[in-house]
């Protein structure tokens, strides 16, 4: 039941999505006539959003592993991308393929971790923090929506308390040593539920990593926190373009709208149940922007069109990239690294 419940699940929510619920949206031969309009000017305009999108994925990587360069860089990022969208698993999927690349490439299995992890708790940050701040952008302008408020609400508890215990963890390392034992005693009755053996790792563990995660960390929070959401601007900027370049203005959806809709609905995409959120985002997007004001065979039409600029050039690229990536494979560290990293053994 575990391994066929969740691709059923998947496919069923595509299927539903696509074959059910966006036809009574609008029609497709509608959306076919309205992408079929794009003027040349437009279609600039959503090549440019879509090249930003694809280069900003790169800079948290580069920033955060030294030594990578911006091309390998650019090379893992597009094909643990590319597997996130088309692997079960999402974010996982993205960082152990990461993690398989990095050690192709000679970098050191406890860097690559410390790295890796940075990089996912800064794109956690902005995931959850999205939402409250389109509330908040909402509540200036004088609206209101019931669902965004929920989420904004449940996304600030699930990021309230876990980067107040890392902070914390931070600050001190008696701290980091009892916030790892209780982490670790978490971790392993979880895994008792489902059967499975604890971990092997202690509050002793974390404090090293700790010890890393801050000499890494300093100097380069603020430029991978820039980066980062950098990353996650460009992807609502390839929505916004696809709106107004398919014929929904200002006047019927506003950006503050456009991005509370995107907010909300990129965190609930974040779950796992289909890969890349495929017919997730597609309902969720569609119910959204067409609930603001937004026309419903132009809205359908944007939020595809987007979906499109977002999922296939990554994934193109990431299929490409991939299958060379092996080729350009070369020890990165250095000897005194590598022997770091491996077990000493007396002579």
């Amino acid at each position: 039941m575990r391994r066929y419940l969740v691709p059923v699940l998947g496919v069923a929510v595509v299927a539903f999505t696509f074959a059910y619920v966006l036809p009574r949206v609008a029609d497709y031969g509608a959306v076919w006539q309205t992408l079929r309009s794009l003027a040349p000017k437009q279609l600039v305009l959503l090549v440019a959003a879509t090249i930003a999108n694809l280069i900003t994925y790169a800079p948290p990587y580069y920033v955060t592993v030294p030594g990578l360069g911006l091309w390998r860089a650019f090379v893992i990022s597009q094909v643990a991308s590319a597997a996130s969208y088309v692997a079960p698993g999402g974010a996982a999927a993205t960082t152990a393929l990461s993690y398989a690349m990095l050690r192709s490439w000679g970098f050191a299995r406890r860097g690559i971790a410390v790295s890796l992890a940075a990089i996912a708790a800064f794109n956690q940050i902005v995931l959850l923090a999205a939402p409250a701040v389109a509330l908040l952008l909402l509540t200036l302008v004088g609206e209101r929506n019931a669902l965004l408020e929920t989420v904004a609400l449940a996304g600030l508890v699930l990021l309230v308390l876990p980067v107040s215990a890392l902070v914390l963890a931070l600050a001190s390392r008696r701290i980091a040593v009892r916030v790892g034992d209780v982490a670790a005693r978490f971790v392993s009755f979880a895994l008792s539920l489902v059967k499975r053996p604890p971990v092997h790792w202690s509050g002793e563990a974390f404090a090293m990593f700790r010890e890393e995660a801050l000499e890494l960390l300093r100097g380069r929070a603020w430029l991978l926190a820039v980066v980062t959401v950098a990353g996650h601007a460009t992807v609502f900027l390839v929505l916004l373009a696809t709106l107004r370049t398919l014929g929904v203005p200002a006047t019927d959806v506003s950006g503050i709208e456009c991005f509370a809709a995107w907010s909300l609905v990129r965190l609930l995409g974040s779950i796992p149940i289909t890969p890349g959120g495929i017919g997730l985002v597609e309902l969720g997007l569609t119910g959204a922007l067409t609930q603001f004001g937004g026309d419903d065979a132009a809205v359908v039409a944007a939020v595809l069109l987007y979906r499109v600029l977002t999922l296939v050039p990554t994934i193109v690229l990431g299929a490409l990239l991939g299958l060379t990536w092996r080729k350009s494979a070369r020890p990165t560290v250095t000897e005194t690294e590598m022997s770091a990293d491996q077990p000493k053994v007396k002579a």
